[in-house]
């Protein structure tokens, strides 16, 4: 049962009109525990009355709270809806800019794998044409200007190489292969390849023999040491050029040392940028545009393999890459080969060379044929079933460009002319592309690779060989 204020009330007066009627009547024993009995009944109705009326004022005090909370929450939901609102904007966004930077990089790779090969293929003509040119020379002014030709296609080679290379860093489209690689074969390919410009300056090219195998991409490691290597051989006049390794803990320390101008401790920052030689370089008239080192530091650090330099001016230089130690002997690069440049054995040998290029054929069939060769030209496909119609005409060597037309490769005319004849024919592939998967594709079906522009002498030496 409850009480109300009314309830109260009257029994409050009901105890006051009893006390007074006491007090008039001299105060009865049992009027007076009545009273007392009502006063406690009064006062535990009072308290219960106040405790309703708390209440109630809790009650109320928690409804305007729920309100408040309420009006808080609907805020900040606004807040949050608002803030993922704009979340997924910025997404969009993002998302927006990384297609389209995405886009510009596909772009840049196909724009720069056009440009390499649309450059190097008349770059490649023109080095043939010449080395017919210079042959042909018997007065010593053209000689010396065919000459000067020569250094000027070699240094526009090496500028648009390297060129080519930093835009592809920069572009992320080398992407490092990371394999077991046997240092002893990367050495002596390195070695046949600068001992002719060793020679040419007087400087002696040195190889430590080495079983050790690092965990490297291959290309990039050879491009790396051939960058240093090269760099050295500029910049020495006198003395020469080591190349060696050794194990350093979990990883080995491949070294090239050189002889040359040194490099001062306030450029050893600088030369590693794009386009920076050393004051000593320049002194001692070293060539070069300056980005071979700017290539080896890119790559160093797409490998994860620390580059160090030590050097002491007019004393020489020595770079150091650290490569991870691999213990199994690596079985992914073949041994290298050692050609003899004066070996005869061009003469009268019957050869197919395939390009889509007519200036090309017309330069290869004049420098093979001032060789001694019996050349054949072919275009695609068809020109080589056309050829190959003719039973005494059984090639001994084919040359094949690696891009032809309509989407056929060099690898293809190889596989045309080793079906039409039914046995297994030597081929070099000749091209402009630079990528891992083109070198994979030439090992694995057994042709040997140039890159243009290619080097005559470079290019008799490796069919000699082939052809013995």
């Amino acid at each position: 049962m409850t009480s109300s204020p009314r309830d109260y009330l009257e029994t409050s007066s009901f105890v006051t009109r009893i006390s007074d009627h006491a007090t008039h009547d001299g105060g009865a024993p049992d009027l007076t525990r009545v009273i007392t009995k009502l006063t406690k009944i009064n006062a535990a109705l009072m308290q219960r009355v106040e405790r309703s009326m708390d209440q109630q004022a809790n009650a109320f005090s928690l409804f305007q709270t729920a309100i408040s909370q309420e009006a808080q929450i609907r805020a900040r939901t606004e807040e949050l809806n608002h803030a993922l609102s704009n979340l997924a904007h910025a997404n969009n966004e993002l998302r927006a800019a990384r297609d389209a930077a995405e886009r510009a990089n596909l772009f840049k790779t196909r724009f720069f794998t056009a440009v390499g090969h649309d450059l190097l293929q008349p770059l490649h003509a023109a080095r043939l044409t010449l080395s017919e040119l210079s042959d042909s020379q018997v007065e010593p002014n053209n000689a010396r200007m065919t000459a000067n030709i020569s250094h000027a296609l070699s240094t526009i080679e090496e500028l648009l190489t390297s060129i080519l290379d930093i835009s592809k860093l920069e572009a992320g489209v080398f992407l490092p292969n990371i394999q077991t690689v046997a240092l002893g074969d990367v050495f002596a390919r390195l070695v046949a390849s600068l001992d002719p410009l060793a020679r040419r300056k007087n400087l002696a090219l040195r190889c430590r023999a080495t079983n050790l195998c690092v965990r490297s991409d291959p290309l990039m490691l050879r491009r790396i040491l051939q960058n240093l290597l090269v760099n050295a051989a500029n910049y020495t006049d006198k003395g020469g050029l080591l190349l060696s390794a050794r194990q350093r803990g979990p990883r080995v320390a491949i070294e090239v040392w050189d002889t040359g101008s040194g490099i001062a401790p306030t450029e050893r920052d600088r030369i590693f940028e794009e386009f920076q030689r050393g004051t000593a370089s320049e002194r001692s008239g070293g060539v070069g545009f300056g980005l071979g080192l700017a290539i080896v530091k890119r790559m160093t650090e797409a490998l994860e393999h620390p580059l160090e330099l030590r050097s002491r001016p007019g004393r020489g230089s020595r770079f150091t890459v650290l490569a991870p130690f691999a213990a199994a002997q690596a079985t992914n690069m073949p041994s290298p080969q050692r050609f003899e440049p004066d070996t005869p054995g061009l003469l009268s040998q019957p050869l197919i060379v395939i390009d889509n290029d007519l200036t090309v054929l017309d330069a290869m069939h004049t420098l093979l044929g001032r060789w001694g060769a019996d050349v054949r030209l072919a275009r695609d496909l068809d020109d080589i079933s056309e050829i190959l119609s003719d039973p005494s005409f059984d090639p001994a060597l084919i040359l094949a460009d690696y891009h032809l037309d309509n989407g056929v490769i060099g690898i293809d005319a190889v596989a045309r002319v080793r079906d039409l004849r039914n046995r297994q024919i030597p081929a070099i592939l000749i091209t402009a592309d630079r990528a891992e998967a083109t070198v994979i594709a030439a090992m694995t079906n057994g042709c040997e690779l140039l890159h243009k522009p290619v080097r005559p002498a470079e290019l008799r030496a490796l069919m000699q060989h082939l052809l013995k």
